[in-house]
């Protein structure tokens, strides 16, 4: 009973020092893979900083021009025309516009068939002057890339408002409405392109009848 006492004895001494060594050899291969991550070099991706200029837009809500393009007026052809803009940029989005422009009428196909004896308009009726006040509001603001390293800010806008035309020796309110698109060529000049139509009642011939009067200009404008 004594030898077998003896003998488990033994056999727990062997197992304590077989779990001691164990130990210490996962304790080694720790403390080895330990210093593997230490001498492992840290990833570094190498990525190059970029210059990036942010666009330069002027801070200032006033924005005054000219444009000129040609004028349709219904019955009297197609003219030159040119003009004055002054606007005002209540927000982001919305803006206010003055306009006053001039063109001169042509004949009317009447005055054409039946030769200079019966013009309807005197040459300083034939004189057409306008102004108008304008709401306007950007409806798409994007930007316009030309090539691969340039790119400037745009806008579609569309406008409506109200104002008096002088043509025919009288003065006619006037409906005005029309679309725009403009591009910011610098911080402070931007490019316009407008169509707009002239609407007011005339009785040139004897007949009261609603005039359509489109006008299609190219502009530029500065802000300040």
């Amino acid at each position: 009973m004594e030898s077998r006492i003896r003998v488990f004895l033994l056999r727990l001494a062997l197992l304590g020092m077989a779990a001691a060594g164990a130990a210490g050899c996962a304790s080694k291969s720790l403390d080895r893979e330990a210093e593997a991550d230490q001498a492992r070099p840290v990833i570094d991706p190498q990525v190059e900083r970029r210059d990036v200029s942010r666009p330069k837009v002027d801070t200032e809500d006033f924005e005054v021009g000219g444009y000129i393009g040609f004028l349709s007026i219904e019955d009297f052809g197609s003219n030159t025309v040119y003009g004055a803009r002054l606007a005002y940029h209540i927000t982001e989005g919305l803006f206010a516009e003055a306009t006053l422009g001039q063109s001169d009428a042509g004949k009317t196909s009447y005055e054409i068939l039946s030769g200079s004896s019966a013009p309807l308009l005197t040459s300083d009726e034939r004189e057409f002057r306008y102004y108008d006040f304008s709401l306007g509001y950007n409806l798409l603001p994007g930007e316009v890339f030309i090539g691969s390293n340039h790119a400037f800010n745009s806008a579609l806008y569309l406008l409506v408002g109200a104002g008096s035309t002088r043509f025919a020796g009288d003065d006619y309110f006037t409906f005005t409405y029309g679309a725009g698109y403009r591009v910011l060529a610098l911080d402070w000049l931007a490019l316009h392109f407008d169509v707009r139509d002239h609407m007011f009642d005339i009785d040139i011939t004897g007949e009261d009848k609603s005039t359509h009067n489109i006008e299609f200009t190219l502009g530029a404008t500065v802000f300040f």
